[in-house]
């Protein structure tokens, strides 16, 4: 007899494990058995507008940092707009997968600065990349943004930005710009903790 799902327990928990690049980044963890990397390519070789590159590290609590991170990097085109909510160029994907160097735990990856995307209510919110990360000890991923520190006017008006009361957090969220790079580290945990968001 089947029982109702209310009578169901919940599933143990399990966090990503040691072995996460072999599973969802072979390449960058020494194995060639695919002939294109899955999320390598977030934005194709047509998508318009400023090509940037993104540079950080991921730390723990202690200030280490954290080499067996997966980022997967979600977001829009230098219109705004997410593939399948509109038209977007030929190849765009808008997302994909970062693993940070194994002996130095730095990441780094490529793509174009997207656009102002419209949120709810018809309020624009300012650019940004929208990005989860799971690893070994972390049991559900994390979610959180990066905005652009070239961006104060968008960044001052943005919804989401505005709901975090502590104006000092804010700052966890905005890159740092020096020309075409953003510089841009996530502390897991500490007084320097990025804020991450419960979606």
């Amino acid at each position: 007899m089947v029982q109702p799902l209310n009578y169901l327990k919940e599933s143990a928990s399990q966090t990503a494990g040691p072995y996460v690049h072999i599973g969802l980044a072979p390449g960058a963890a020494g194995f060639d058995i695919y002939r294109t990397e899955l999320g390598h390519d977030i934005t194709g070789p047509n998508a318009k507008g400023d090509r940037i590159t993104v540079v950080g590290t991921v730390t723990d609590g202690t200030g280490s940092p954290v080499k067996d991170v997966l980022i997967e990097v979600w977001q829009a085109n230098a219109d705004g707009t997410y593939p399948g909510r509109g038209a977007v160029e030929d190849g765009f994907r808008g997302w994909g997968r970062v693993i940070p160097d194994f002996d130095t735990g730095k990441f780094s990856f490529e793509t174009v600065k997207p656009g102002a995307v419209m949120g709810r209510n018809g309020r624009p919110m300012a650019p940004h990349l929208n990005l989860w990360l799971v690893a070994r000890g972390i049991n559900i991923g994390l979610n959180t943004r990066m905005y652009f520190g070239d961006e104060d006017k968008a960044n001052a008006a943005d919804p989401v930005l505005n709901l975090i009361e502590q104006t000092h957090r804010r700052d966890t969220l905005i890159a740092k710009v020096d020309g075409s790079t953003y510089h841009f580290d996530i502390c897991l945990q500490g007084d320097a903790e990025n804020v991450f968001f419960d979606v």
